[in-house]
């Protein structure tokens, strides 16, 4: 008779414990402690501090670094918390990592660049990751091109959407997507498709051409149609704000009634509150998947500006189906997704 061994469990880095906690209430999934002990010069011990031999371990780490711990920094500690969880015995070992790092740079566009995306797979792959789970990564096509274990990329937009089909009744003429460059096109008409589904209207698309070189941002055409219309500017990620701000400039000069900016990823606190401040843009929605607690706007006239909708409920759901085997796709589509969906 074969040893019965205990179920799948989830473990955390301390910069994820709050997002691990909420999904593992999610996905009905036990949180194991880990001991965390520093050494001198930035080296350190990781020990889970429960059995994990023979189980299916997720290891969740938000991947946005901080001033007191870079990306860089919390990268190296998730890769060897998957090869300790290893040695200690662990049947398989899942990467959750919400925010994929390094990912802007996903292809050549000069010579001797670097492909940092397919780096980071790699040293997941090097540190026996069997699969990668990642939200509204900067390429999609990149990332399943980069990882040679499976892999299954979640995305915000159907939250996103459920959120913005509130705005119906009031959005007058209509809404318009739009995507502030070029590249996030396939997103945006992703998100059209979406928003179009709960509002039952037709959804207008839009893009902005923008061109990079050597860090100066050129261009500014827009393609679409945004007059008298409930704008959603669209990105999978902010950084400093500067690339929304120009987007929603561009829409309002255009005559957009209304202007919302929509972000998955925000892994600088000081780029969410450069969109606070900045007068084109009437609300802000970003999610929590980098762990980073927003503060609130200092202005008066800027409460109820950023709206934080939470990724643990839809990464919670991703694992709980994982482990009774029952798909991922139709969390692309809707959410909540019901259990027999």
């Amino acid at each position: 008779m074969s040893p019965k061994f205990p179920g799948p469990a989830l473990v955390a880095l301390s910069e994820s414990r709050d997002l691990a906690a909420a999904v593992a209430r999610h996905a009905d999934l036990p949180l194991i402690p880990i001991e965390e002990r520093p050494f001198e010069g930035g080296e350190f011990k990781l020990r889970p501090l429960e059995s994990v031999r023979g189980r299916r371990v997720f290891v969740l780490q938000t991947l946005a670094g901080t001033d007191d711990a870079p990306a860089s920094a919390r990268f190296v500690r998730l890769l060897f918390l998957l090869l300790g969880l290893r040695d200690a015995g662990a049947d398989s070992r899942v990467a959750v990592v919400p925010y994929f790092p390094f990912a802007r740079k996903d292809r050549r566009t000069q010579i001797r660049d670097p492909v940092t995306s397919r780096y980071v797979a790699e040293l997941l792959e090097a540190a026996h990751a069997d699969c990668i789970i990642s939200l509204d990564v900067h390429s999609p096509a990149a990332f399943d091109n980069a990882c040679r274990v499976p892999t299954i990329h979640l995305t915000a937009l159907p939250l996103l959407a459920n959120h913005f089909a509130q705005l119906g009744t009031a959005a007058g003429p209509g809404f318009a997507v739009v995507s502030p460059d070029i590249g996030g096109i396939k997103r945006a008409q992703i998100f059209r498709e979406l928003m179009a589904a709960r509002t039952g209207r037709e959804i207008d698309l839009a893009f902005i051409e923008k061109r990079r070189a050597k860090g100066t941002v050129s261009g500014g055409s827009l393609a679409g149609e945004v007059a008298g219309r409930t704008v959603i500017v669209l990105d999978d990620l902010c950084a400093t704000g500067g690339t929304l701000i120009r987007a929603a400039e561009i829409c309002r000069r255009a005559g957009a009634a209304a202007i919302h900016a929509a972000v998955t990823h925000t892994p600088l606190a000081a780029g969410v509150d450069v969109l606070i401040a900045a007068e084109p843009i009437t609300s802000i929605t970003v999610t929590d998947s980098v762990g980073i607690a927003f503060p609130m706007p200092r202005s008066p006239s800027h409460a109820g500006k950023l709206v934080t909708l939470s990724v643990a409920p839809l990464i919670g759901q991703a694992l709980s189906r994982m482990v009774r085997g029952r798909p991922v796709a139709p969390l692309l589509e809707s959410w909540p997704v019901p259990s027999d969906a």
